[in-house]
């Protein structure tokens, strides 16, 4: 279950925090101790709205100041103010530190994990199907109610199975439940934990949780202080930004507010998608089936990063190809040789991969759409009065399906259609990392040969990533609308020549692109 495209408390705590932190960037004067102001700002008054105490409301936005910030969570135990360890060396040198995803242990509500419990809806029927058939006798009768004895029970859900009421209900942690890498599990207090070594940063716990006590860290302060000392910002903005910021502010509109914000130009990552696209159309064919029995897609760093830790003998199975953040973040650089880049999309695994040594001296920023509303907040800029700027004229509408489930793959068997027509490429793709998993055991077991599998962390692809703004369904229907205003000629085709023209004969010697 999400909890994403729906505008609750926790929505808005999370935007607020944003805002604020934004508003700090933009208007500070580096005095660190105004932090302190922050959750009284968010949380007035005297009397707490959404949990037991208005003091534990305060002290857990605090610590998500903190993370919006950049900066690693404090431990329950640790007495200091708010902004203690907070100055202009710690903000700069914690840029791209993991981990990203964090849980402030006080705002854990200790959620039961696997358990069965009798809910009101019980009968007290005289068949009694959840006492007979429990091999473990851990449910009785009381007070000619079903009881099912914690003691006892060994968490088979046959007593949930046969009652005729669907009174027994299966308890489960949210946050574990949407874990594709079974990467949280509970403390000695309850309370949810995360085993860094499993966990990919897809986020999607941080929308799952309907406590609010997932919160991810964020580069916004460092990203204005960039800007406000005059460097020249790009900003790349993903496939899945269509409709994310409303109905109608269009992608001209997005673009003059970006520029308003400070941005020195705006670039659409489809550009990358389709330069992402040409090469795994290579990879597939020089490689499947004669070196690999099957090649996987490499855009959603979790996926890639899930499919090498749990089946390391696929690893020369997942496509070298840069992903398209990457790829425009070098395509910009090689424009503009003093720009840094901000890459502004839906994910959070992003700011993982913008820690790899060969990702971070091309990408200096990574924000979600969410943070950088949080930008537009405390800049008081209104999206759909904006005059647009010019279009933003950039990849094709292959490209900008990448934000789409199965946008990947159907981009790569096109370019693949054009380059070998006779060839059959076979697809399967999976949408949550879960259902990743099965793909890759139904291709370990051999039955995925010559393949071209696409896998995304987010159920539904990137428009449901973890710091998009709009319901899923939206997102989807409005990229495919979108899609169709773009030029429908697949990525190598001589028309998208607009994107490569301004690439050196070194730049496509580096990638393997052919003219």
């Amino acid at each position: 279950m999400s909890l994403k495209g729906i505008f609750t408390v926790i929505a808005k705590v999370r935007r607020d925090v944003f805002t604020e932190v934004a508003k700090f960037a933009y208007e500070g004067d580096n005095d660190y101790n105004k932090l302190e102001e922050i959750p009284y700002k968010i949380i007035p008054g005297e009397i707490a709205t959404v949990r037991e105490s208005i003091f534990l409301e305060r002290a857990i936005v605090g610590e998500r100041v903190r993370l919006a910030m950049g900066m690693p969570l404090r431990k329950i135990n640790e007495h200091a103010p708010l902004s203690t360890g907070i100055d202009e060396k710690s903000v700069s040198n914690i840029i791209h530190k993991p981990p990203f995803v964090n849980i402030i242990k006080f705002a854990c509500n200790s959620c039961p994990d696997n358990v069965y419990k009798t809910s009101d809806m019980c009968r007290g029927c005289l068949a009694r199907p959840c006492i007979e058939v429990c091999p473990k006798d851990a449910v009785s009768m009381v007070n000619g109610k079903s009881f099912i004895d914690q003691e006892k029970c060994i968490k088979c859900g046959r007593c949930k199975s046969v009652c005729p009421y669907s009174a027994i209900i299966k308890m489960e942690r949210p946050c574990a439940v949407s874990c594709g890498m079974d990467a949280i599990k509970s403390d000695e207090f309850g309370r949810a934990t995360i085993d860094y070594e499993k966990c990919v940063s897809c986020g999607v716990c941080i929308s799952s949780c309907p406590f609010g006590a997932i919160a991810d860290k964020t580069q916004i302060y460092q990203l204005i202080q960039e800007i406000k000392s005059g460097s020249k910002v790009i900003a790349e903005i993903a496939p899945a930004f269509v409709g994310q910021f409303g109905p109608k502010v269009t992608p001209e509109k997005l673009k003059a507010a970006l520029i308003e914000l400070g941005f020195f130009d705006v670039v659409e990552v489809a550009i990358g998608a389709d330069l992402c696209t040409i090469e795994e159309a290579e990879d597939y064919l020089s490689k499947v089936p004669d070196k690999l029995e099957f090649m996987a897609t490499s855009c959603c760093p979790s996926w890639s990063v899930m499919a090498k830790k749990q089946f390391p003998e696929f690893k020369d199975n997942i496509s070298m190809a840069m992903t398209p953040m990457v790829f425009t973040a070098r395509f910009i650089k090689q424009k503009h040789e003093d720009a840094k880049v901000a890459f502004i999309g839906p994910c959070v695994s992003k700011k993982l991969e913008a820690t790899r040594n060969s990702v971070k001296s091309h990408v200096d920023y990574v924000l979600t759409f969410e943070e950088v509303m949080g930008m537009f907040e405390a800049k008081d800029i209104q999206l759909e009065e904006i005059e647009p700027a010019k279009d933003m004229n950039y990849g094709t509408a292959a490209g900008r399906g990448f934000a789409v489930s199965g946008g990947v793959a159907n981009a790569v068997v096109d370019v693949i259609k054009k380059i070998d027509p006779e060839r059959e490429v076979p697809v399967d793709s999976a949408d949550g990392l879960k259902e990743c998993r099965n793909m890759l055991l139904l291709a370990k077991a051999g039955k995925r040969k010559g393949y071209l599998l696409e896998g995304m962390a987010c159920p539904g692809g990137c428009v449901a990533g973890t710091g998009t703004i709009q319901p899923v369904s939206k997102s989807t229907a409005t990229v495919n609308v979108y899609k169709k205003k773009a030029p429908l000629q697949v990525a190598n085709e001589s028309k998208f020549s607009h994107v490569l023209a301004n690439l050196d004969d070194s730049w496509y010697d580096d990638w393997n692109i052919e003219k």
